[in-house]
């Protein structure tokens, strides 16, 4: 069976509401706009809906017409990237650095699909929970959500969700059973030492002298500590300090994220951080603030779901077109989140371009959006038969 017919039917519209909300960007917690037309459009559709759950984020409840029976959840998330679009699209972002370049935009507009679909047609047994997350990008929205009672308040059975994949053939669907994706830690190191003139160092303690030793000792935590055998990444991405060229600074600080898909490994690479940290502290005569924080679980999928949502995508694409991935990924998704609350499945949906996500020229292939929303569909009808 391929793109269920009524939803293709609304492509034109689905393209018009997703190019909408990609040219009035917000990033997390900030996604005001965003969830109002959400809200707006379930409601139009007769979905009950709440509003404000993690803030900014909207539920819609939706109950099949052949009786009772289990509860579905569908996930999309909605907010952008703080990031400047250089695409030159006639819909791209009216606002300075915001962009979906990430996708998120086509993840909402997908499951409006779903959620009209399953409005109009109710060809289930059990209800359908629509939840429209707010603040994926490393915000936290999925946990804001969770500490706000969303499963409390809307429990289910199952939950879903989907990626959009420009680094896969389109319309092909990769399902990874297991662990799938990376778990994540970002990082602040604050080092404060003592200023002086640049004419004069050695009456300073030179925080940047401090920052380069820490950056190269961190670098050597995950080549010389963790096991080959278990894959982790430790990535400094940001190094900010100094004024002038001739002012030896007061302080210096050096971000980042690591990566892993074992709790064990993450502890240890915690455990080293924070060890070489006061080491170079007391070697330097400085102070040095460690902030590790985590931000993202290890998704994992539920095995003994993932046939389950398998076969509803081989209903929409074709059996040819849904595969078996063989190897994690060290990005992150904060769907995991929710994965360790309630069993469920990610997977990712191939699209046209070559542009990866979180660059400034990505575009996202409108052709997938009747794809994501009759997946999402599909699996409630199969999920909830009667």
């Amino acid at each position: 069976m391929p793109v269920i017919e009524k939803i293709a039917s609304w492509h034109d519209e689905m393209t018009a509401l997703r190019r909408d909300i990609h040219a009035h960007p917000e990033i997390g917690f900030e996604e005001v706009r965003t969830s109002g037309i959400v809200a707006e459009k379930l409601e139009s559709y007769g979905i009950e809906v709440h509003r404000g759950i993690g803030k900014t984020g909207v539920v819609g409840i939706l109950k099949g017409a052949k009786g009772e029976g289990r509860t579905i959840g569908l996930r999309a998330d909605m907010d952008a990237l703080p990031m400047e679009e250089r695409t030159n699209l006639p819909y791209a972002s009216k606002i300075p650095n915001r962009f979906h370049g990430c996708g998120h935009d086509g993840h909402t507009t997908m499951l409006l699909g779903a959620a009209r679909y399953l409005a109009e047609t109710r060809d289930f047994a059990g209800t359908a929970v629509f939840i429209f997350q707010p603040g994926e990008e490393g915000c936290g929205g999925a946990r804001a959500m969770i500490a706000d009672g969303l499963f409390e308040r809307f429990p289910c059975d199952e939950i879903y969700g989907l990626h959009n994949a420009p680094n896969d053939d389109p319309l092909k669907i990769g399902i990874k059973p297991g662990t799938s994706m990376a778990g994540a830690d970002f990082f602040d190191f604050r080092i404060k030492g003592r200023g002086s003139h640049g004419a004069h160092p050695e009456v300073s303690k030179d925080p940047i002298i401090v920052a380069t030793q820490l950056v190269s000792a961190l670098q050597s935590i995950v080549s010389r500590n963790i096991s080959p055998l278990r894959a982790a990444v430790l990535s400094v991405t940001q190094i900010h300090s100094g004024t002038a060229y001739n002012v030896v600074p007061e302080e210096a600080t050096v971000s980042g994220t690591v990566r892993y898909l074992d709790r064990e490994v993450n502890e240890q690479i915690r455990s080293r951080m924070r060890a070489i940290a006061a080491g170079l502290a007391a070697s330097f005569e400085v102070e040095i603030e460690t902030d590790i924080r985590n931000v993202f679980d290890v998704l994992v999928n539920t095995d003994a779901l993932v046939e389950g949502f398998a076969d509803a995508a081989r209903d929409i694409v074709g059996v040819e077109n849904v595969y078996t991935k063989s190897e994690p990924v060290m990005g992150s998704e904060d769907f995991a989140d929710m994965l360790f609350k309630v069993p469920g499945v990610y997977c990712t949906v191939g699209h046209a371009g070559s542009v990866p996500p979180h660059n400034p020229g990505y575009v996202l292939d409108d052709g997938i959006l009747p794809v994501g929303a009759s997946l999402l569909a599909r699996i409630v009808e199969k999920r909830l038969a009667a």
